[in-house]
């Protein structure tokens, strides 16, 4: 009883220091991002209307070359805002991860199965999208239980069809929505420190932060259901999932 009890008073807590731990790493991905940022928006800016496609194309190369997306997902934020941020991002990675699976299936499918060999949790995965293949790669999207970049090419390897694959991709917007919300704030706060800060009053920046405590609430709620469904799909036990 007195577990029971204690938990919920702890968990306020907890959020409240998840919140603190998210503006400090902001705040500092910021300071960090700032010279990258300068530098990349004044390159893209530079490209004119082909600034969009030339940052698609990067992202399609960098998720070919298991180039972690997240540094170009904030980028996309920072340079383009929040709404059009997140479909170029989803353009690039849906496309880069549609060009992995085909070059695992019919190009490289031999090296990508040594790489995967002996995985327990990707053979469960394997057998799972055997049964229910558009579902498995959606909640696989929806939760990343298993490297993204590796997965595109894994997921090469099972007989999921490419269209369910290829829709399946819609799992990738709450992480995408995520990031480039992120990327938006830390621009914001590049901004802010510059002498080209736009004038701004405490009213935007509190709905700018509500916004995104609430998508950080919402993505990890369906980040965890979908962990549990993969779990009950491929018949992994918690202790093993962790």
């Amino acid at each position: 009883m007195d577990t029971e009890s204690a938990a919920p008073k702890r968990l306020p807590v907890a959020r409240v220091l998840v919140g603190i731990v998210a503006v400090v790493a902001l705040v500092a991905l910021g300071r960090q991002f700032g010279v990258f940022l300068d530098r990349f928006v004044e390159w893209v800016d530079g490209l004119g209307a082909l600034g969009p496609i030339v940052f698609m194309l990067g992202y399609v190369a960098a998720t070919v070359a298991f180039i972690p997306g997240s540094v170009l997902t904030l980028a996309a934020g920072a340079i383009f805002g929040l709404g059009q941020g997140v479909v170029y991002v989803m353009i690039g990675a849906t496309t880069g991860a549609s060009l992995a699976f085909l070059l695992a299936r019919f190009v490289a499918r031999e090296a990508i199965a040594q790489r995967v060999a002996g995985n327990p949790r990707f053979a469960a995965i394997d057998r799972a999208v055997g049964r229910e293949g558009f579902k498995i790669v959606l909640l696989l999207r929806l939760s990343p239980v298993f490297p993204f970049n590796m997965l595109n090419y894994g997921l090469g390897l099972t007989n999921v069809r490419f269209a369910d694959y290829v829709a399946a991709s819609i799992g990738m917007l709450p992480g995408s929505l995520l990031y480039t919300y992120s990327g938006f704030v830390v621009g914001d706060i590049v901004r802010l420190t510059s002498e080209t800060s736009p004038d701004r009053g405490p009213g935007y920046y509190a709905v700018v932060v509500l916004g995104l405590a609430a998508t950080i609430a919402v993505t990890t709620i369906i980040t965890r259901t979908a962990r549990r469904a993969i779990r009950e799909a491929t018949g992994e036990t918690e202790a093993a999932a962790g």
